[in-house]
């Protein structure tokens, strides 16, 4: 299509899914208020002020005018993002998929579902954790001092967890993306497997914000063991790659072709035809010409 084309379509579709977060964040405003409740389990609550003494418990509280409001919307959006995610991503693929080639499809179809069970495993254990981690840094309250927790950051603090054991979980899949490409083989991921286990563990105790080895160890093994699955999945596909090529192309598939250029013989000498060795020119040509 010309690029005119493009941009419309490219309009359209982002109108789609730009309607369909709205739409699903108004839904997700009546129920604003189990939504914050549900992401402020984790945190143990105090019945009121007296009861915090030390770490035992906290109180969630607005600590502004406008943290109610600016809470439920922030919710509401986070909500209608995570709810309509079938439809905008359809839109971006539906967008992008008539210019790949049938390979790449098929490559797409596979690291989608790989990715989302592997994103939504990572999110269940950070919140299984949660409730740990937040003992943990109440914990180091001294005594005779009562908690007082803003539920905004609270919020900010379960939802950047959750990302950072989502994403974490993807990192063995994008290796074995790397592999099926080409770029990466099975052999130099398990030579690796040294540096990224101090990596893992490195990253484990940077990104989770609780000083208790809980959060490092839950949010470190399970990437260790896929990474491992990653490398044992690479070096089959390798064998497999390896044994086709000795195989040869199949039927309906071209060989593979020689673009190395020959070299060049030396050009013939070029002699003058009797016509053009007549000095009788018309107008600087010579008659032939």
């Amino acid at each position: 299509m010309p690029l005119v084309e493009h941009l419309r379509e490219l309009r359209n579709r982002l109108a789609k899914a730009v309607l369909a977060i709205v739409v699903v964040s108004v839904v997700a405003a009546f129920y604003s208020e189990q939504l914050m409740q549900f992401l402020a389990e984790p945190v143990p609550k105090c019945d009121d002020l007296t009861t915090s003494d030390g770490g035992n418990c906290a109180i969630v509280s607005f600590n502004t005018l406008t943290s109610p409001f600016t809470t439920t919307i922030k919710v509401s959006l986070m909500a209608g993002l995570v709810v309509s995610s079938p439809v905008w991503l359809y839109q971006l693929w539906a967008f992008v998929a008539p210019g790949l080639h049938r390979h790449e499809k098929k490559y797409t179809y596979v690291f989608t579902a790989a990715a989302v069970p592997l994103f939504a495993g990572g999110a269940l254990l950070s919140y299984v954790i949660l409730p740990v981690s937040i003992k943990v840094l109440l914990s180091l309250t001294p005594g005779g001092s009562a908690n007082i927790l803003s539920l905004d950051e609270v919020l900010d603090f379960t939802i950047r967890m959750v990302l950072i054991f989502g994403l974490a979980f993807e990192l063995p899949l994008l290796l074995v993306m790397l592999n099926m490409v080409g770029i990466v083989t099975g052999r130099r991921m398990l030579g690796w497997w040294r540096g990224v286990v101090m990596g893992v563990f490195v990253f484990g105790a940077v990104a989770t914000p609780t000083t208790d080895p809980v959060g490092m160890l839950a949010l470190s093994v399970p990437i260790i063991v896929l990474f491992f699955f990653a490398v044992g999945f690479s070096l089959m596909n390798d064998r497999r790659r390896a044994r086709k090529e000795s195989e040869g192309p199949s039927d309906d598939e071209a060989s593979e072709l020689d673009h190395t250029p020959e070299a060049v013989e030396p050009a013939e000498p070029v002699t003058a035809l009797p016509e053009q060795t007549s000095r009788d020119r018309v107008n600087g040509y010579d008659d032939v010409t």
